[in-house]
């Protein structure tokens, strides 16, 4: 059907905010989240990803349903859902739940004075999802809140402040109810205030009675017409024509079947959820497409006397209910595979996600990654088809259909009508697993179904299935191991047998897709493993009844079955110093307020670049990059691009009328590729279009011909190999090194890999320009933290003076130093375009095009060589930084500057030399990103920190205090510092968290346990305050009085969401004497603030604080004679006597700036203004067979001087914390040996979500600290505590070692970061990891190219490694000693074991093996 056709399309009918919508034209490939923000200009819903995956664009959706005869509310991704598939619903944004214009929500008032907003992209999509959660469940429990915001992403606030206004809801919220080691989250507050007692402390952030109260009968209800609709008229067939695709919706069976017998090639879409992706991200096409979801014959739910049969269009979250009520109220026995599927729905996706997504899609699609068709097909699930031709067949899901022959065991006219899972029999063990980058809304790395039956009252295996996803491109069914097994003993003989035949089988490539081949391989055999402990476990329940009572010391030596870590809402604290009970009422500072826009935030009326509402005429513009890492171009073909509608022009090089090139710091950049490309991702040209659609169509079909050069350079090694480096190297040096190495007792050597870090920045880089039409003048909007430079690079690419661009910042979705130099080269590609057409130009780059083309964090490697004492005194350390620069330069060599400036962290090193070297690669370049160099460099430092306390048989605790600087040091660059506030931090930190009992604990649990084990570490910061080059720590503001009163503040600073207007605010409050309800900031601007310096390095609220002080200052002192006469006057009287007296009413202000500097030459300066300090402890526990770990809790001590704001700076550090936690436990970037960036959305990279923060998670502000440098003796907060999330790292690696040591294998190892479930699995050496094969390196070629680090490094070699059996007696020792063991292995006997067949030269350990495992 050609959607060409003269045949007119059916009204499409639904209702937005209860607003009835009428569309006569719509077109299915017409999301809704573009029909909301384009034609009803309702922003609030925002764009994050575009593929469902962060949940800003979250709505709720409404629909009556027949089957239930009820009205059914859901959250649901508007990106996702095509307009057509709402014929009838209800769709409910954020506006329409409340406004500042008339009434907002109570969900929206407590996320913000929860103050669970900072840059607030995200906080519509989380006021939403909440919205939908208690339309539902008006008193949530916790569980539910947890499920409602696991399909939620948040760079910013680290979620805790999201969960306390959640838990505002509920009904029971005052105690975690866990006790593990007698603590819990009241214990943890209670040591927390007894640590403060005396001091005068708040531990409230909010006060929970100024919330109106929340009454759930006073919501919209569902629009009457609907209904009516629904009830009364007769159902028919939906058609609408779209510019290129046709929607069909039947509402009969018969009707379906009718219509994919004529177009047997068109998808079913339900949710969209698989198709919609494949659209966006892969370019298919589809001419027809047949939705379903009005058809009553695929939504239905029948128990029969074999089991549960479902209809194929049934929700997954509908599913999952059906199944949660099914398990409570059916035999246990009977409910085996239920309770499988049950554990795998709890984490697939997210609950948007879950809510529209059908069964029959995720299990027709036969992706590989499908956590359900494992478990379907080892049941033996049925399938219930239909075609119009053939009528109805069932057919099992078997090996057959779920390793992809069922694509060709399906008919292309044939649909899915409904699944038929079998109740599970007595005696059967049915069990699921997965793991993934993380625990919830991530796809698998590896999943399995297994299932098994054994002969009544023995344990000799009748009928065996596995399957397993994502070991192939189809799932896979590891039929002849099964087989094989069959009548054998569920004994450790099978163990061994089963895991031999399974790694035979289940083959998995070196280059296999999706990497982590060696990891999948373990997972294989370990999930396995799992399996047969969990049988054991089940036999020794059973035993009294029918089996022989064998189980029972097996279970024993077993011990610690891994469970399924499962999330908890974390139960939190906060602690800050009160104010001083003298200060005035009205003055604000050191007040918790809420952020400044964070109403405006909850209810979507902040508006951001892309709210802009769109002019006449405005067109979009699309990138179009490079697709080789180094190649010259050879031709640029445009005219299949310029033929396709809507196509106005592409613009390339050829079009500047200025320069292409401009200088970040030093080294030359271009604009526009000119000639050649330097890595995938630049910027070649950008097509010109009438909507941001046809822009995108046309983009990709402009073609590039190239030819290829050498080299291809894309690691640090590679770099190091081929010497490419970005000059100058620096280096820094203080005392004889080479002489301390001559007297030490011990010396040291090792590295470590620091990996790279996207900034997932939810608003992606967003620019408008507006040519004024006059004079060259052009107004750019644009999301950057820094529009001078913007400004700058506009005017030198446009060859106008930089007076005629005016830019513009209102507000900025998160930017975490990734918005400092990036956004002014898109800025520049669009006012190109803009100047050519000379019209408005509106680009907003994609998730996938922002995460390719602008770089991120420096990947790094440190190369050391440390010499110390017995007693832990580090004397000497000799240390190499290289860091991955990417293609250019940008400021890669001021970001390694600063890395060896700050490595020293909080140790004096009296004899130390550091190099700093950056890579020279063909990737996009790497840009500022919080911390600015300091997580790595200082990560590297504390990983030999740990290295040398294993050394010396010290704790890393003793190692740190005995090297942490003392009164009278000096830094390694002679820099005076104070560190008296760094030890207090510590000392409280060891306080509060209770470290040595807890330590205790760790070990005790460690020793009970031999597959999971724990970890805890603490971890001191030492955090240096401003920019090396003093002109960079200037400000300006200004400052305008009006006749009325109010006043109007700006300054230049940029809001990120660190709360930058909000103390401003305050301390314009404070000079003033005003209450802040006079004060207005409005935007950033150069036409206000000219020359501003970058909003980065935590100072923006030090400097523009400064500047805005001074310009208060200067007004209050032109009022205060008018004042004096008129001392019983208002505000508004002073300052129109004023204006009468002719007395100027604006002043700007400025802050000279601080008074740093630096000699590279010499090695020394004082290139920093103050220090910050902190502390965290930080409490893990690790599954020692498949990696994952889960954070318990985090004690963090952060020294801000005096808080201006304790709520804002509490949020910073939190969120700090948790990106941090991000980057050195789940983040990571994988790129193709071709260079192309592989993980470009929420899909394939990973950022902390709500089930990843701590458990119990505390942060004290350190009481009574002082700082006469900065603004009211405030200290900086933005970037330190991120470092803090390293604490997490290292608990991991002491969980790791205490794993590794139990083992056998002592000394120090190489753990990388981050510490992702596939390095912690890897180190915990144990028979798995050494029974998988390992490829050789040169026998085929990776799918990702290890850019920060080689996994290969983590395997011990097999000549040092030490490996233990733990025998009992009736293990066969000939069979053990005949196999491959290595020629240290350790074998361990119970006592009285005979050994008269022990292996020569293999040496031997008595002692009680039950105390051991296999």
């Amino acid at each position: 059907m050609s959607s060409s056709t003269t045949a007119r399309s059916d009204e499409l009918i639904f209702f937005v905010n209860g607003r009835k919508i009428i569309e006569k034209n719509a077109d299915p490939e017409r999301m809704l989240l573009s029909y909301l923000r384009k034609r009803l200009h309702l922003t609030g819903t925002k764009y994050g990803c575009g593929t469902g995956g962060c949940g800003a664009c979250t709505v709720m959706i409404s629909t009556y349903e027949p089957f239930s005869k009820k009205i059914q509310h859901c959250s649901a991704n508007a990106c996702l859902i095509p307009i057509c598939c709402l014929y009838g619903a209800a769709v409910t944004t954020v506006e329409g739940i409340g406004s500042v214009k008339s009434r907002i929500h109570p969900v929206q008032e407590r996320i913000a004075k929860c103050h669970g907003s900072q840059c607030g992209f995200c906080t519509p999509g989380m006021v939403m999802s909440i919205y939908a959660l208690l339309r539902n469940h008006p008193e949530p429990t916790m569980e539910q809140i947890s499920e409602a915001l696991a399909g939620n992403l948040c760079r910013c606030t680290g979620y805790r402040p999201i969960i306390d206004a959640c838990k505002t809801f509920c009904k029971d919220l005052d105690c975690c109810k866990i006790r593990e080691n007698e603590n819990c989250c009241l214990d943890l507050k209670e040591n927390l205030l007894l640590s403060e007692k005396g001091k005068e402390i708040c531990t409230k952030l909010f006060a929970t009675d100024e919330f109106q109260p929340w009454d759930s009968t006073q919501e919209l209800i569902f629009p009457p017409k609907l209904l009516l609709m629904a009830k009364e008229q007769r159902k028919r067939t939906l058609v609408f024509y779209g510019e290129r695709t046709t929607w069909i919706s039947p509402v009969s069976l018969k009707e379906l079947l009718e219509l994919k017998a004529k177009y047997p090639k068109a998808p079913l879409v339900v949710g969209n959820t698989s198709v919609g992706p494949e659209i966006k991200c892969k370019g298919v096409f589809h001419p027809v497409i047949i939705s379903p979801i009005r058809v009553l014959e695929l939504n239905f739910l029948n128990f029969t006397s074999n089991g549960l049969t479902l209809g194929a269009a049934c929700s997954l979250s509908l599913v999952k209910d059906i199944l949660t009520s099914t398990v409570s109220e059916i035999p246990e026995e009977k409910t085996k595979v239920f309770r499988a599927l049950l554990q795998q729905l709890k984490t697939l996706g997210g609950q948007q996600i879950r809510n529209i997504a059908s069964l029959g899609g995720n299990i027709i699609k036969q992706h590989t990654t499908s956590d359900l068709n494992p478990i379907l097909a080892v049941s033996n699930s049925l399938l219930n088809l239909a075609s119009l031709a053939g009528g109805t067949r069932q057919i099992s899901l078997n090996e057959h259909f779920s390793s992809g022959f069922g694509k060709a065991i399906l008919k292309p006219e044939e649909i899915l009508v409904s699944l038929s899972i079998p109740y599970s029999k007595t005696g059967e063990f049915v069990a699921a697993f997965r793991q993934a980058q993380r625990r919830e809304n991530a796809l698998s790395i590896v999943n399995a179904g297994m299932r098994l039956i054994l002969d009544p009252g023995t344990d000799i295996i009748m009928d065996f299935g596995i399957f397993y996803g994502n070991v192939a491109s189809t799932t896979v069914c590891a039929k002849k191991s099964c087989q094989a097994l069959i009548g054998r003993c569920w004994n450790e003989q099978m163990l061994e047998e089963a895991c031999k035949l399974l790694l035979e089988e289940v083959s998995i490539p070196g280059s296999a897709p999706g990497g982590k081949v060696e990891y999948k391989r373990t997972l294989i055999v370990s999930f396995f493993f799992k399996f047969y402990l969990e049988v054991l476990q089940g036999l020794k329940l059973m035993e009294d009844e029918e089996y022989p009572h064998r189980y029972c010391d097996t279970i024993e030596k077993r011990k610690s079955i891994p469970d399924v870590f499962h999330n908890k809402i974390p139960q939190s604290s906060q602690i800050y110093q009160a104010v001083d009970p003298e200060q005035l009422s009205q003055d604000p500072v050191g007040r918790p307020l809420m952020h400044l826009a964070g109403i405006k935030h909850a209810t979507g009326e902040a508006i951001y670049c892309d709210d802009i509402r769109a002019v006449e005429e405005e067109l979009f513009l699309a990138i179009v990059t490079s697709s080789r890492p180094h190649a010259k171009i050879i031709s640029i073909d445009l005219s299949d691009a310029l033929k396709l509608p809507g196509v106005i022009d592409v613009i390339t090089v050829q079009d500047i009328p200025g320069t292409n090139e401009f200088c970040c710091i030093n080294e030359p950049e271009s604009v526009f590729a000119n000639h050649k490309v330097i890595c995938v991702g630049q910027i070649i040209c950008a097509v010109v279009a009438d909507t941001d659609v046809h822009a995108k169509r046309a983009a990709v079909k402009v073609k590039i011909t190239y030819e290829a050069l050498e080299p291809v350079i894309l690691t640090i090694e590679e770099a190091i190999k081929n010497n490419s480096f970005y000059d100058p190297e620096r280096k820094l040096e203080q005392g004889n090194v080479d002489e301390a190495f001559e007297t030490v007792d011990q010396i040291l050597e090792g590295e470590i890999h620091i990996g790279g870090q996207e900034h997932f920045y939810m608003e992606t880089q967003s620019v408008l320009v507006v040519p004024k039409g006059e004079d060259k003048e052009m107004d750019v909007y644009v999301s950057s933290q820094h529009p001078t430079f913007t400004q700058e690079l506009v005017a030198s690419v446009l060859n106008v003076p930089s007076s005629r661009i005016m830019c513009h910042v209102k507000r900025v979705g998160g930017g975490f130093g990734g918005k400092v130099t990036k956004p002014a080269i898109l800025a520049a590609v669009t006012a190109v375009a803009a100047n050519k057409t000379g019209r408005v130009v509106r680009c907003i780059l994609d998730r996938g095009d922002d995460m390719l083309i602008t770089g991120g964090r420096h990947p790094f490697l440190g190369k050391y060589r440390v010499g110390f004492m017995n007693d832990g005194r580090i004397m000497a350390l000799d240390v190499r930084y290289y860091s991955n620069g990417g293609c250019t330069a940008d400021e890669s060599i001021v970001i390694m500057e600063t890395a060896l400036l700050r490595m020293d962290n909080a140790y004096m090193i009296p004899n130390l030399r550091c190099w700093g070297k950056v890579c020279k690669t063909n990737l996009p370049s790497n840009t500022a990103f919080r911390g600015f160099g300091f997580p790595q460099s200082a990560l590297v430092t504390e990983s030999w920190i740990t290295d040398v306390a294993i050394k010396t048989g010290l704790s890393p605790e003793k190692i740190r205090e005995i090297n942490m600087y003392k009164k009278g040091n000096q830094t390694h660059y002679k820099q005076d510092l104070d560190p008296n506030n760094l030890v207090k931090c510590w000392n409280e930190c060891m306080e509060k968290s209770s470290y040595y009992i807890r330590k205790t604990a760790v070990d005790k649990f460690n020793k009970q346990n031999y597959w999971k084990k724990k970890g805890i570490a603490i971890i001191p910061l030492k955090y240096s305050i401003g920019f090396e080059a003093m002109f960079l720590n200037q400000a300006a503001a200004l400052v305008h009085i009006y006749m009325d009163g109010s006043v109007l503040v700006t300054h230049g600073g940029v809001e990120l969401g660190q709360g930058i207007h909000t103390k401003i605010m305050q301390v314009a409050s404070r000079e003033l004497k005003i209450p802040t309800s006079f004060i207005h900031i409005c935007e950033t601007s150069t036409v206000t603030v000219p020359n501003t310096r970058p909003t980065a390095a935590s100072i923006g609220t030090d400097i523009n604080g400064m500047a805005v002080k001074n310009a208060c200052q200067t007004l209050l002192k032109r009022l205060q004679p008018i004042m004096d006469k008129n001392p019983e006057g208002t505000w508004k009287d002073w300052v129109t006597g004023a204006f009468r007296q002719s007395i100027s009413l604006s002043a700007t202000g400025f802050f000279r700036g601080y008074d740093t500097n630096m000699n590279w030459d010499k090695g020394e300066g004082r290139p920093f203004e103050y220090f910050v300090y902190g502390a965290a402890c930080s409490e893990v526990e690790i599954d020692c067979l498949t990696g994952d770990h889960k954070n318990i809790r985090t004690d963090i001590i952060m020294d801000v001087g005096c808080s201006l704001n304790p709520a804002v700076d509490i949020g910073q550090i939190e969120g700090a914390f948790v990106q941090g936690l991000g980057l050195y436990t789940m983040e990571e970037l994988k790129y193709s040996p071709e260079g192309v960036l592989y993980t470009r959305g929420p899909d394939q990279y990973k950022i902390p979500a709500v089930c990843d923060i701590p458990e119990q998670f505390s942060v004290s502000l350190l009481s009574s600290s002082q700082n006469p440098n900065a603004i009211y003796s405030s200290k900086a907060v933005g970037e330190p505590a991120l470092f803090l999330g390293c604490s997490v790292f290292f608990a991991i690696k002491d969980a790791v070692a205490a794993a590794r040591q139990e083992r056998g294998i002592t000394g120090t190892f190489t753990f990388h970061s981050p510490s992702t479930a596939e390095r912690i699995r890897m180190a915990c050496v144990d028979q798995f990891t050494k029974m998988i094969p390992w490829d050789e390196p040169e026998s085929y070629v990776p799918w990702a190219v290890p850019v920060d680090q080689s996994l290969l490094s983590q395997q011990i070699p097999q000549e040092q490694e030490r490996f233990q059996y733990a025998m009992d007696p009736q293990t066969d020792l000939k069979r053990v000693l005949s196999a491959a063991t290595p020629p240290n292995t350790l074998i361990i006997f119970p006592e009285g074991q005979e050994r008269s067949s022990l292996k020569q030269g293999a040496p031997v350990c008595q002692r009680d093996a039950s105390l051991l495992c296999f």
